[in-house]
């Protein structure tokens, strides 16, 4: 319970502040990320087999992430797509390994949004910084 809650903060958090203060790319990161969590919320079971409802899920990030990527001048967008490119392999794994202990399914699949998360709060805390400094030009 402990995770899912700090794991919504972090989720609220960071989305909150893409949405309010990101670039284009942020803040559809930001809703991409978001949608994906409600939606996920109800399917997930006890990873006995394959998550199919997720795997569709995680494939539909994936392709948003790979598009923001593909259309940004930026290059954090590409480490959140190898990110949740990694996420999706999960699936793989748990497909050729049948036997594959839930647990260790549950977390290849979760892990990686944690540093997705991290990844856009530092993007759009540097465009922040990036923005006050084409603004507010130095003076030497």
């Amino acid at each position: 319970m402990t995770r899912l809650i700090l794991f919504n903060l972090l989720l609220f958090g960071t989305c909150g502040y893409a949405l309010l203060r990101g670039t284009r790319d942020a803040r559809l990161v930001a809703m991409v990320c978001l949608v994906a969590a409600f939606a996920s919320y109800p399917m997930a079971s006890f990873y006995r087999g394959i998550e199919t409802s997720v795997l569709v899920i995680d494939v539909l990030v994936l392709l948003a992430f790979v598009y923001v990527a593909l259309t940004s001048s930026r290059f954090w967008p590409l480490w959140i797509s190898g990110l949740q490119l990694t996420a999706s392999l999960g699936h793989v794994i748990k497909a050729l390994q049948s036997d594959l202990v839930p647990i260790a399914y549950a977390v290849a699949l979760r892990y990686w949004s944690y540093p997705e998360l991290l990844i856009l709060a530092l993007a759009v805390w540097r465009s922040q910084k990036r923005a006050r400094i084409v603004v507010e030009p130095r003076t030497v």
